[in-house]
């Protein structure tokens, strides 16, 4: 009776142990089942998410492309046929309001020629010197066109051919009792903010060891501005561009330009820096007005004909100068070239040398 008892419950102890191997058998086997979903479920969220993530890119890039494209465009010709000019509305002759209210000067009639050949309206927009490089840059306007200096600015601006041979002068009284630049020292001198006569003055190769003399150099929005603090007494000189000076002082009585000048410069247009497509238009045209008269005729009405220097033989000329730089060039390369062979023949020989030595000793 115990033996069955026992036997009873060993089968009892064993049923359950093989039924808890199953079950743990089947437990382990939906485990493996969640598991193996879970990460298949990760899987499909990790992919749709690298694809959103593409596709935000890929969306990304094409609207990178399409604001490059649309600058390009916007920077190698005027658009809509309009050509946007930006200039100091009170630089006479270049550029100022005549009296019936109107933008005119030499470089606005320039343009408004260069305008009529292309059959582009011109757009004259006055800005605040100081903002030129703001206003170029942000696409505003096309380019900087009024009495716009390319020495010392050689590497900012893509350049048309220049066009008038510039200096920059002193312009006192009279009666101040100035006659050079040396007389200038303790003395109030006016500026334009932003201007060439301003960067020659505060240059270390330019005129800064002239302007340390100056009791004071007095910035300016404009050379109106200074011009009637001149005549106020409360500044002795202004240093200007010398057309500006003789269109200002040919108006008033009792004031003089130096014969010391400061330095001599070009002018010419300036271009946002890369926008060769627009100024090889222009400087085109510039040729045509040259040849058909109408630049001389300019010239000739604000009284700029002995500073101009653009000629009939002026593109020719720049021609001459781009293919003597491309000479140089090539004969640089060629050279650097002839010179690297050199370098390599000795290293060659050296390492031969050296190889021969070696076998010498080996032997």
């Amino acid at each position: 009776m115990k033996k069955r008892a026992l036997c009873a419950l060993l089968g009892t102890v064993m049923a359950a142990a093989l039924l808890a191997g199953c079950g743990s058998k089947k437990a382990e086997t939906e485990a493996a089942k969640t598991t193996e979903a879970e990460k298949t479920t990760e899987a499909e969220k990790t992919t749709e998410a690298e694809k959103t993530t593409e596709a935000t890119e890929a969306k990304a890039t094409e609207a990178e492309a399409a604001v490059d494209a649309n600058a390009t465009e916007k920077t190698t010709t005027a658009e809509e046929g309009r050509l946007v000019v930006g200039f100091d509305a009170e630089y006479p002759p270049y550029g100022y309001m005549d009296d019936n209210g109107e933008y005119t000067g030499f470089d606005l009639e320039l343009a408004q020629a260069v305008c009529d050949i292309e059959g582009w309206e011109l757009v004259k927009t006055p800005i605040d010197w100081d903002s030129k490089d703001m206003e170029l840059n942000s696409g505003s306007i096309d380019c900087i066109w009024n009495g716009f200096t390319l020495d010392g600015r050689e590497d900012d601006y893509t350049w048309s051919v220049p066009y008038v041979d510039n200096s920059q002068v002193i312009v006192t009284s009279e009666a101040a009792g100035i006659n050079g630049l040396t007389d200038l020292a303790g003395k109030t001198v006016g500026v334009q903010a932003a201007s060439a006569a301003l960067t020659l003055l505060e240059d270390e190769e330019g005129q800064k060891a002239l302007a340390d003399t100056f009791g004071t150099l007095q910035q300016f929005a404009d050379y109106n501005s200074a011009f009637v603090e001149l005549q106020a007494g409360s500044i002795d000189a202004i240093a200007m561009d010398v057309g500006v000076a003789q269109y200002q002082i040919k108006s008033r009585e009792g004031f003089k330009i130096l014969d010391e000048t400061l330095n001599s410069e070009q002018y010419a247009i300036g271009f946002k820096k890369g926008n060769e497509a627009l100024r090889d238009i222009v400087d085109a045209d510039l040729m045509t007005l040259v040849e058909n008269g109408t630049f001389a005729e300019l010239a000739e009405k604000y009284e700029l004909a002995d500073m101009v220097c653009l000629t009939a033989d002026g593109n020719a000329a720049a021609e001459a100068a781009a293919e003597a730089d491309t000479e140089a060039a090539a004969e640089a390369d060629t050279e650097a070239a002839a010179e690297a062979n050199t370098e390599a023949a000795d290293t060659e020989a050296a390492d031969t040398e050296a190889a021969e030595a070696v076998a010498v000793a080996e032997a």
